[in-house]
Parts: structure tokens; C-alpha cells; sequence
């Protein structure tokens, strides 16, 4: 396979026959993401239904709208997963087009509040009447099923200016989102573009010059905006957010003069999951913690505060375990499938959800500016919690779908075409 030219000869299989086995690494992605469904709804019920003193007289209705978005969420799995995943190859730009409707609609200012409400200055929701949905959710799966479509027969991506195209599928639907403005989603993309870019064969030293520039682009941002803000001025980042990066830098230095302040929510998370111990409390006495400690979207993006709270640093290495075996069971996935779309779109979607599970954890415990970052399939959160079942079910049906006998590898270079171009 030549990769000389912007694309690369397509690898046809010899025998077309289609196989299908109902053993497979997926069934190891759908049960840990169930699980943690499961201790989502528990955590989610400590969080909501402490908070408003309902333990005891029945379950949160915050906890009843999760189990319902779990229970749809696994008939999207489900309803994903029949069909050949490849049926999606044709339909990819109007999928990815259809999102980037949605994502422009919510940003019209002529848009009535009762279609588009704003929540705390951003648009993100569009009202539904009973359930809100968020655009940005599945405009993450939309995204990841363009670029590995665009990935999957092309060589262009081994040269610097190869990696252009890539780059412009992910800042359309990236730079929505910002405007949102919704910084901790946009952040997914990036990471999910290397890992995609790295199966497919990407050369390694053109990614890290590429993202080396992005770190120190991002680093000048921080930097300007940080100074900015000492003047009252907040001309790239909006206040909250730059409160939040200050937040972190204060906790860096010792100073604790704004833990009442901009480090309230990181201060609260961090002493519950100190509370939480090594094997954590009953659920009472959690939800009493919980619910006295005041933190600020403990049902949602601080969840794992509460989780560690509740089943302590036993729970959380339990938790965290979770995530690696759904994450090392579609690397599985991926090293099996031949077919080169297939194994780009379980990628591209482990990667995304295994870097949500990153940024949220590291700004549970200080690590990270606090982004607004859900947990995967733990937090409250219809959108997400069916988006992520979406993309399980893709990658089961990649999984149970074996290639053609003789198929060709995927992603075979000859290093000397390199040393040609």
C-alpha cells in the first residue's frame, strides 16, 4: 500500500461471505458499562435523594429518569448493534451534518428559551417537553464515525500536510461546542483524533509536533487569560472558567484564601473522597455526608467524589478497574478486525470515553481545572448516559462481526514510500 498518494489502494477481500460470532471481547464493554450504570443510579440517589431528605420514602425522581435513560440506552445498544456497522460508511457526512445543524441551532440568539434554555449563560439543551437533549453528545459519535471513514483507505495523514483534512473534522463540530460554550466536551476531541490517526499509521514525530504546538498554543491561552483576568478582563475564557483554572494554581501554591470561593466545589470533592476512607460508609451515613458537605453537582460531574465517599478507595480502584477492562476489551476489538472503518470507530470511541474518565477523575481529586466533565455512564445525565450505550453498541457489532477469510491486514506501509515522499 502506496503512501505517496492522498489515498491509498483499497484492500478487497477474496472471499465475501460475512461471519458473525456471538463470543466476543464486546460483551466485556456492555458489562462493565452496565455496571457502572448500576452504581451510578445508587450514588445518584445518595447525592439527590440525601440532599432533598428523601431517604427512606422511595427513590429520588433524578434516580427513576436514570434508570429510564438506562434502560433506552440499552435498546440503542441494541438497535445499533444489529446491522453491519459498515452501513454507516455511506451516511457518514449526513450524520455528521445533521449534528452540526443541531449544534448551530442552539446557538441562534432567535431561538425561543422554551426550545433553547439557557442554564448558567450556556446553550446546550434543546427542550423536548419531558427530557432535555444535548446535541454535543452525539456529535461526538457522529465526528468519530467521519473521521475513521475518512481514515480507512487514505495515506495522505503520513505527511504534515495530510493531517489538515483530520484536523478540520474535528474543529467544526470542536469549535460549536466551545461557543456553547461547553470546554470539557470540545476537549474530547483532540485525544480521540491522535489515537485514530495512530492506528491508522500516522507518522508519530508529525503528531507530537502538532501537539506540542496545540500544549503551547493552550499553555499561551491560560497564561493571556490569567493576566487578563487581574484587569477584569476575560477576552478568550469566560470569568468562571479562568476562576476555575485559578482555582487549581491556588491549591498548587498552599493558598487556601478562595476555598470558600472559586475552590469551593474542588475543596468539597476532595474532603468527601478523604471521608470515604479505604472501604468507605454505610449508605446512610454517606448520604448524611453527602448532603451536608453542600457540593455542587454531586450528582453529576463530581459523582465520583460521592462514589469514593460511599465504597471509599476500595470502590474507586473497583470503579477505575471498570473503565480499564472496557477500555483494554476494545483495544481487543480493534487488534481483531481487519476491516480498517471498524477498527478506527472502536478506537476513536474508547479513546473519547476513556479521556472523559480521565479528566473527570482528575478534577475530582485537584489534579484538573474542574470542566464541567461527566463520568461515564455513572453521572445523572440522559444524553450522555444514552450517547455512551450508542457507542457500546457499536463496538459490539464490530466486535461480532468476524472479516472475510483472506482478508488483508489493515494499515500495511512500506517504510521505503516514506523515505521517498
Amino acid at each position: 500500500m502506496s503512501a505517496r498518494g492522498g489515498r491509498a489502494r483499497k484492500a478487497r477481500p477474496v472471499l465475501h461471505q460475512r461471519r458473525t460470532t456471538l463470543l466476543h471481547a464486546g460483551w466485556v464493554v456492555l458489562g462493565c458499562a452496565a455496571v457502572l450504570c448500576v452504581i451510578g443510579l445508587h450514588c445518584i440517589e445518595l447525592a439527590r435523594g440525601g440532599a432533598a431528605g428523601g431517604q427512606g420514602t422511595g427513590l429520588a425522581a433524578t434516580t427513576m429518569r436514570q434508570a429510564a435513560f438506562g434502560g433506552l440506552g440499552l435498546l440503542a445498544a441494541l438497535a445499533v448493534s444489529l446491522p453491519h456497522y459498515r452501513v454507516l460508511i455511506p451516511l457518514r457526512w449526513l450524520i455528521l451534518a445533521g449534528v452540526v445543524g443541531l449544534l448551530v441551532f442552539v446557538l441562534v440568539p432567535v431561538v425561543p428559551d422554551s426550545l433553547v434554555t439557557p442554564r448558567n449563560g450556556a446553550r446546550r439543551w434543546i427542550n423536548l417537553g419531558p427530557v432535555d437533549f444535548q446535541p454535543s453528545e452525539l456529535a461526538k459519535i457522529a465526528y468519530v464515525i467521519a473521521t475513521a471513514a475518512y481514515l480507512r483507505y487514505r495515506s495522505n495523514y503520513r505527511t504534515l500536510a495530510g493531517l489538515i483534512p483530520p484536523g478540520i473534522i474535528a474543529f467544526v463540530p470542536m469549535g460549536l461546542i466551545l461557543v456553547e460554550p461547553d470546554l470539557g466536551t470540545a476537549l474530547l476531541f483532540i485525544p480521540a483524533l491522535v489515537a485514530m490517526l495512530v492506528a491508522a499509521g500516522a507518522r508519530l514525530a508529525h503528531l507530537i509536533g502538532a501537539a506540542s504546538l496545540g500544549l503551547v498554543f493552550a499553555a499561551g491561552v491560560i497564561a493571556v487569560s490569567l493576566v487578563f483576568a487581574q484587569r477584569g478582563e476575560y477576552p478568550v475564557l469566560r470569568a468562571y472558567q479562568v476562576d476555575r483554572i485559578r482555582a487549581v494554581v491556588d491549591r498548587a501554591r498552599g493558598e487556601q484564601g478562595h476555598d470558600e470561593g472559586r475552590g469551593f466545589q474542588g475543596l468539597q470533592a476532595m474532603t468527601l473522597i478523604g471521608a470515604g476512607g479505604v472501604d468507605g460508609h454505610p449508605t446512610a451515613r454517606s448520604a448524611a455526608l453527602v448532603k451536608y458537605s453542600s457540593l455542587p453537582e454531586g450528582h453529576n460531574d463530581m459523582i465520583f467524589a460521592v462514589v469514593v465517599n460511599r465504597f471509599g478507595m476500595v470502590g474507586a480502584a473497583g470503579v477505575i478497574g471498570l473503565y480499564l477492562a472496557m477500555f483494554g476489551a476494545s483495544m481487543l476489538v480493534a487488534a481483531a478486525c481487519k476491516d480498517p472503518f471498524g477498527r478506527l470507530l472502536v478506537v476513536g470511541l474508547a479513546s473519547m470515553t476513556f479521556t472523559q474518565v480521565v479528566i473527570n477523575i482528575g478534577m475530582n481529586v485537584g489534579l484538573l481545572p474542574i470542566t464541567g466533565m461527566t463520568l461515564p455512564f455513572v453521572s445523572y445525565g440522559g444524553s450522555s448516559l444514552v450517547a455512551g450505550f450508542i457507542g457500546v453498541g457499536l463496538i459490539c457489532s464490530v466486535a461480532m462481526r468476524r472479516p472475510p477469510y483472506l482478508w488483508r491486514h489493515s494499515f500495511e506501509y512500506d517504510p521505503r514510500d516514506d523515505d521517498e515522499g
